[in-house]
């Protein structure tokens, strides 16, 4: 039997493990580094300290704290333990952390001190039994129960098919659908990424992705782990602050966004990247220009991968050979991609259908939605990305659009669905639609078309701000347009495309 994915990540430390793990060079109070043994104790007491709680193995722990090692450590207390780690977008309000608590039905939230009343109030509606916090800074009740744990409970052998994680991800209906990642997915996609981006243990990582999310959490976090790589940990991106540690490092990970920012000055160029022996890109489309620009500026070609909530990395273009702007590269080992027509036939190469996946990386199912699971599944153990892509004569995958509607702005998937819901409960509202339009910055924006009812009275500014009160500032239209009526096809439904090509520079 293989070693449980935590005991993997623990092998996979380096001989010498007094050296440096993590580096957190913007903590102003508290620890701001930790060596592989401290990473690996740290781990230890958290995971005794929930199982202290009487928390059994498959109970679900929800996490919504600002980025910290101490976050890092939870998740991977989690894995050791054989918890299920439910990470949320700190950006969340509070009426969308209520859906989550309410479906997963954790036994523990994890919540920053700033949100601990409000929290308590859910869980007690939803009978979570316990709360703790944690902020940035390493501070709040779980850091200082864990502090004091003395004795260190054995690691929990999980099997590769055991849940180890619950990703939250919008889904079309307007409902977000919890994606189910076991302890092999996890190990697989992790692997494959390790050995065809070249990890090892003189890799220094610059770390400045969110961590409630499978790119910074799954993708960074589990290469680095498991290549003994160290980290330089920093909260958030911020352009100078980056520029002041990428001469250290060698890789960097980032979206689109963290690329066109870093662009935007003269102050980065090739003395900058001189060390650096990877950049990666993900999350979001990166723009053929950004690409050129890049390598024109630095010298160095990024790296450009494709993945889902659902499935972790699929693709990525190769480390060695030829990285080609605008595409997603190949399948990863033991990842195996497809593009069917409509009707569910296998297209040739050169033709455009929707992309399918299937491979040890591929969750098994929605949490609690055993129907839309099956919806979402072709015969085979093939997913349905949603995707609309094409495979070309040297077997380049390419994304050429994406069938359910989804924008993904800044790096972060955005459903149109939820945000009309939630304009057409308005009660000047007749009814909205949503399409993803190009941003400079954000690679796409969400722009909000509407129609008044008759006699009503609602500006663009207003409408904004009540949806800034309801949901994470990232799902909020950057515009809102007004119109009598919306364009339709002969089935009534509307034609998102024609108002994607009408409002398309209305966030240049």
């Amino acid at each position: 039997m293989p070693p449980s994915f935590y005991t993997l990540i623990e092998m996979s430390f380096p001989e010498d493990r007094k050296r440096v793990a993590i580096e957190a060079p913007g903590r102003s109070v508290g620890r701001a580094s930790w060596t592989f043994n401290e990473l690996s104790s740290a781990v230890a007491r958290a995971a005794s300290l929930i199982a202290g709680l009487a928390l059994k193995r498959g109970d679900r722990v929800a996490v919504q704290v600002e980025k910290s090692p101490e976050a890092l450590f939870i998740y991977l207390a989690c894995l050791r333990g054989g918890f299920v780690f439910l990470p949320m977008n700190t950006a969340y309000r509070m009426d969308e952390v209520d859906y989550l608590i309410g479906n997963a039905e954790p036994a523990l939230i994890v919540c920053d001190p700033a949100r601990e009343e409000e929290t308590r109030h859910m869980a007690a509606r939803h009978g979570a039994p316990h709360v703790l916090t944690l902020d940035a800074q390493g501070r709040g009740s779980f850091p200082e129960a864990a502090a004091k744990v003395r004795d260190a409970v054995p690691p929990v052998a999980c099997a590769s098919t055991d849940l180890a994680a619950i990703l939250y991800t919008s889904g079309t209906t307007g409902k977000p659908k919890g994606a189910m990642l076991s302890h092999g997915n996890l190990a697989a996609n992790g692997l494959a990424l390790r050995d065809s981006w070249r990890f090892t243990a003189d890799d220094l990582l610059l770390h400045a992705l969110p961590i409630f999310h499978a790119h910074g959490l799954f993708v960074a976090c589990h290469c680095a782990l498991l290549s003994g790589a160290r980290m330089i940990w920093l909260e958030k991106f911020d352009r100078a602050e980056v520029l002041s540690h990428l001469p250290r490092a060698t890789v960097f990970m980032g979206v689109p966004t963290f690329y066109t920012r870093l662009l935007a000055g003269d102050d980065f160029n090739a003395r900058n990247a001189a060390h650096m022996r990877l950049f990666t890109s993900g999350s979001a489309p990166l723009l053929a220009e950004t690409f050129e620009e890049f390598k024109t500026r630095t010298g160095k070609a990024i790296l450009e991968r494709y993945g889902m909530t659902e499935t972790g990395m699929n693709t990525s273009n190769p480390y060695d050979g030829e990285r080609r702007a605008g595409t997603v590269g190949f399948p990863l080992p033991e990842v195996e991609v497809r593009v069917m027509s409509e009707e569910g036939h296998p297209l040739k190469q050169g033709e455009i259908g929707g992309l399918q996946v299937r491979g040890p990386n591929v969750f098994s199912g929605y949490w609690r939605m055993p129907e839309k699971t099956a919806e979402e599944f072709a015969d085979g153990g093939w997913f349905k990305t949603g995707d609309v892509a094409m495979i070309d004569a040297d077997g380049y995958v390419h994304l050429v659009g994406r069938a359910k509607d989804l924008i993904i702005s800044g790096g972060f998937n955005v459903y149109p669905k939820e945000i009309e819901t939630l304009i057409d409960e308005m009660p000047e509202v007749e009814e909205s639609a949503i399409v993803g339009v190009p941003h400079k910055d954000f690679g796409e924006a969400g722009v909000a078309v509407v129609i008044l009812r008759k006699g009503a009275a609602l500006d663009e500014a207003a409408l904004i701000a009540r949806l800034k009160e309801k949901i994470a500032n990232y799902k909020v239209p950057k515009r809102a347009f007004f119109v009598d009526v919306l364009p339709r096809n002969t089935m009534g439904k509307v034609q998102k495309n024609l108002l994607r090509d009408t409002y398309r520079d209305a966030c240049a």
